[in-house]
């Protein structure tokens, strides 16, 4: 899947280029936000804020930042037969992705004032922080614990997860980089208001591996492809 994205990164790239822009409608900087998911995480993956400010003709130099939730390729959710709560059998962390961002962001193709798509190319890198978080279960026993595949060996031992903020108190930061490219799509029909959105490919890589499930092979190293729709402001 990843590369799909990346072919498709290329080749919409190499079409830009023969792109022909208009002078209208010009813009100095863009403030946006928006929701993202990608192959490390669920339906909604976390949110994305970015600003861009004009460097050149048709460049703009950005500043992102992402909150995105980090999931193992190996989790299932599992519902409990004893009070039909739902929780992930075997996982003992939770891992979320907080991300600075420093890139570039090149037009490749200026829709026509208030209608068309206009096409962006984009690459930003910076650092990340890993927070990880303890992922709490609810024993058969009514008892709040992490999960131990020693003490808890089969999956009727648990009857559901724990409380949403349980185990943020305690939660580790491990630090590491990120880099990502992406292709954007603008809509809409106002001249100052911004609709899109975007796909890209992103690796992170963290400075030791994060244990998410114990039992499965853990990684510090996590590529995805993403998909993210975005909203926001220009002047």
């Amino acid at each position: 899947m990843v590369k799909g994205f990346l072919t498709f990164f290329i080749l919409t790239c190499s079409l830009g280029l023969f792109a022909q822009f208009e002078n209208d409608d010009e813009y100095k900087n863009e403030l946006i936000w928006g929701v993202t998911t990608n192959t490390n995480s669920g339906l909604i993956g976390g949110v994305v804020f970015r600003y861009a400010r004009l460097n050149n003709d048709n460049l703009f130099e950005t500043f992102g930042l992402e909150m995105v939730n980090v999931k193992h390729p190996s989790e299932q959710k599992y519902t409990s037969g004893q009070n039909g709560t739902s929780f992930i059998w075997g996982k003992q962390n939770k891992l979320f992705a907080i991300r600075g961002l420093y890139g570039r962001d090149k037009l490749l193709y200026k829709k026509e004032s208030q209608k068309g798509v206009q096409i962006n190319a984009n690459i930003a890198a910076g650092p990340s922080i890993g927070l990880v978080i303890p992922y709490y279960v609810l024993t058969s026993g009514g008892e709040y614990v992490v999960y131990n595949p020693v003490l808890y060996p089969t999956i009727q031992s648990i009857q559901g997860a724990g409380k949403f903020l349980q185990g943020f108190g305690k939660a580790k930061i491990i630090p590491g980089l990120n880099a990502k490219a992406a292709i954007d799509f603008e809509f809409g029909s106002f001249k100052r208001n911004v609709v899109g959105i975007e796909f890209g490919i992103m690796a992170e890589a963290y400075i030791k591996e994060i244990v998410i499930i114990p039992t499965q092979p853990n990684r510090a190293v996590y590529t995805s492809a993403f998909f993210t729709f975005f909203w926001g402001k220009r002047n």
